[in-house]
């Protein structure tokens, strides 16, 4: 299927060398970019990262790639703010300034729960989105909420379903919906269909690429999907330790780091 373009942002550069990404065509965003530099992280003894230098710009999905225990989750969890790091992350706006109460949204690999509980996506949701206790009800203030957030994924007609009773697609994008929900200024998305059938996972990108284009959001996805990162992603970053490429798919993908981590050492993504 082909994949509509984005407006392609104005590029300048500093006097180090790194570029800087001028958001065209719509208001400022609030959050335009998110400048990685210099960081590491350590496990006791080990070294996760190193020295990883990277950009994320709004308006565009950057995918994360690497072979595994390339650093890819130790970078999300660095991203996230549950590990700690030495080097700079850095939130900034349009102008160059530090971008105030970043929101990230995050949907995860899977998630775990009882899939015989009865619970459904109404009450699922309701619990993240009001403080009122689900076993008083669900008001009708936050069902309005609750409609309104799966319509962003497309997912209106599973608000009644029991969570336990949707396809490993449907359950992502109902978490999907809920990540969106306050409007993200980042929004991960860590191996996102992991299990997913085909349509679901069509079905599933489709919608980000819709977020993407509608919303001018940064994405970054984690996937070992390289078809998938090839004809969604509009920035590819591959891993090893430290960031060995980026650059457009192309341009990774044609690279001689690509084919040293993915075939010559048999990595996988």
């Amino acid at each position: 299927m082909t994949q509509k373009k984005t407006v392609q942002p104005q590029i300048t550069h500093d006097h180090a060398g790194h570029a800087h990404v001028n958001c065209p065509g719509h208001a400022p965003c609030r959050l335009c970019r998110i400048e990685v530099d210099h960081l590491s992280v350590s496990a006791g003894n080990q070294q996760l990262l190193h020295d990883v230098n990277l950009h994320i710009h709004c308006g565009e999905l950057t995918a994360l790639i690497g072979a595994n225990g390339a650093g890819k989750t130790t970078l999300i969890r660095a991203l996230l703010g549950q590990v700690e790091y030495k080097g700079v992350i850095r939130h900034l706006t349009t102008d160059g300034r530090p971008a105030a109460d970043v929101r990230t949204g995050y949907v995860p690999q899977q998630l775990e729960f009882d899939r015989s509980s009865p619970v459904t996506v109404t009450d699922f949701m309701a619990a993240s989105l009001s403080k009122r206790p689900v076993f008083l009800g669900v008001s009708q203030k936050t069902r309005e909420k609750v409609m309104a957030a799966l319509a962003r994924t497309h997912s209106e007609r599973l608000c009644k379903r029991p969570l336990g009773a949707l396809s490993g697609g449907e359950l992502q994008r109902v978490l999907l919906a809920l990540a969106l929900t306050p409007q993200p200024d980042l929004l991960i998305l860590d191996e996102p269909v992991s299990g997913v059938d085909q349509n679901g996972l069509e079905s599933f990108y489709q919608t980000v690429d819709e977020l993407k284009r509608t919303n001018h959001m940064a994405i970054l996805l984690v996937s070992h999907d390289l078809d998938v990162v090839r004809r969604y992603a509009d920035r590819v970053v591959l891993m090893q330790g430290t960031v060995v490429r980026q650059g457009d798919p192309e341009n990774v993908f044609d690279s001689d780091e690509f084919a040293q981590v993915f075939y010559t050492r048999g990595g996988r993504a």
